[in-house]
């Protein structure tokens, strides 16, 4: 069987963070997901996670993925490094599995590169196989030694390297494949015999190489692949990479992006074909995004589903629904709840918060919709505010199709305006409005004579 052990118990001191370094987000995901989820789709039928730091954190965060959970032990005294990790899962690994080990703050590998690297420890026979990479500055990573005949001798960490070892431009990455049995054995081989007092990994590779086991080296291609983060810098940097896969796919998948370097899309967002994305535009959460529609510029979408053909200029969209052909803002403010019709028009500077507004209904501009039933075929006017608060609960108001709202109006919930209701511009609609009635709730104009006089 393959199985995983994913290194995932460090603290990350470096973030200078309250969250478990592993829990960072990159592009809308904690980084463990993205590790948890490439050994699955590779084929990897049993995943270990090693916990330690923050466990309770990671554990509730990953809850939902099928995985398996250690606790490395976390108390003075202990040795610590990453052959310590390992030891924590070694109940789990039999004779027969292959084992794979990965790091938990490595979020850009790939099931493609897993899957060549087990294919290459699987033709090659080795007992174990190491993930390697040639760096230009390989500054901070294990150096690899190899024998004449290119398998491995040694990988020696940075703090025990000589001179001459450090000038070596092949890294190991952190990444292996080991046979069951010969982890299980060569982890109860090694020591913590050096600077660090800990249990070195890389140490089981000495024994075994000193043994006469097969160590084989798997040079990856693509080095993006092992980048690791340890900082807001490096998280930064890798965010950066990640999304350029993801802009990268939705293009491939047939979405246009005017400016793929200034548009952000989370992992989880789902797109149509032939819509188009203009710069500014971030697209967060389980959002859905039809075909055929244009979103921004600077335009954020979070957790809503947008329908096909329709458009959204720089608005804020949250937890919302936007049916067929809707056009949203510019400068519109749709909050929790809002679910809009098919052909529907929100325009500048309108708000809506857990309304419905059924088909053709139109509130063009300067408006607050909250806590509202509107139908089809409405025209709410400039400046009109649906009084949904009393100070303690919050009202219903219900507009029937086909009715009119004029501009500047005031409609105190609970309200309602039946089908065909006309509400006069200026009013303060506080009693229900019956069907194809005309509504006038405002004080008749008086004019002063001669007042106006010496005020200008």
């Amino acid at each position: 069987m393959n199985m995983s052990i994913i290194l995932a118990a460090g603290e990350g001191t470096r973030m200078k963070s309250d969250t478990p370094k592993i829990l960072h987000k990159v592009c809308g995901k904690e980084m463990i997901k993205y590790i948890i989820e490439a050994a699955k789709d590779s084929g990897i039928e049993k995943n270990i996670v090693v916990l330690g730091y923050g466990k309770e954190k990671v554990e509730n965060s990953i809850k939902s993925v099928d995985v398996i959970t250690v606790e490395q032990p976390i108390k003075k005294g202990d040795p610590y490094g990453t052959g310590f990790a390992v030891m924590a899962a070694q109940e789990y690994i039999n004779d027969e599995d292959t084992v794979i080990i990965l790091c938990g703050d490595g979020p850009l590998i790939r099931k493609e590169t897993l899957q060549e690297f087990m294919k290459y420890h699987d033709e090659k026979n080795c007992g174990v196989s190491v993930m390697t990479a040639y760096l230009d500055n390989p500054t901070g990573y294990g150096r690899v030694i190899r024998n004449n005949d290119s398998s491995i001798m040694n990988i020696v960490e940075e703090k025990e390297a000589t001179e001459e070892i450090k000038k070596i431009k092949e890294i190991n990455t952190g990444i292996y494949c080991f046979n069951g049995k010969l982890l299980k054995y060569s982890l109860g081989k090694i020591d913590t015999d050096n600077k660090k007092g800990e249990y070195y990994l890389t140490d089981t590779i000495r024994v075994l190489s000193s043994e006469n086991y097969k160590i084989g080296g798997w040079a990856i291609q693509e080095p993006n692949d092992i980048k690791a983060v340890n900082d807001r810098a490096q998280l930064a940097e890798v965010t950066g990479i990640m999304q350029e896969r993801i802009n990268k796919k939705h293009m491939m998948a047939g979405i246009t992006m005017i400016d793929p370097k200034n548009t952000y899309i989370e992992d989880s967002v789902i797109i149509g074909r032939d819509t188009l994305i203009y710069p500014g535009t971030i697209l967060e959460g389980k959002t859905i995004i039809g075909s055929h529609c244009t979103i921004g510029p600077n335009t954020r979408i979070i957790d809503s589903t947008v329908r096909n053909y329709a458009s959204i200029e720089s608005s804020k969209v949250i937890e919302a629904e936007i049916g067929d052909e809707t056009v949203v803002g510019p400068f519109a403010y749709l909050r929790p709840g809002t679910v809009l019709g098919k052909n529907v028009k929100i325009g500048d500077f309108v708000e809506v918060k857990k309304s419905s507004i059924g088909d053709n209904s139109k509130s063009s501009h300067l408006a607050y919709i909250g806590d509202a039933e509107v139908g089809k075929d409405v025209n709410i006017g400039c400046g009109v505010v649906f009084v949904n608060y009393d100070g303690k609960k919050k009202h219903r108001t219900t507009i029937g199709d086909g009715a009119f709202i004029g501009s500047n109006s005031n409609l105190v919930a609970p309200v309602n305006v039946s089908h065909g209701g006309y509400v006069a511009c200026g009013s303060t609609i506080t009693d229900d409005v019956e069907e194809g009635d005309l509504a006038i709730a405002r004080s008749r104009q008086v004019n002063k004579k001669g007042l106006g006089k010496g005020r200008y």
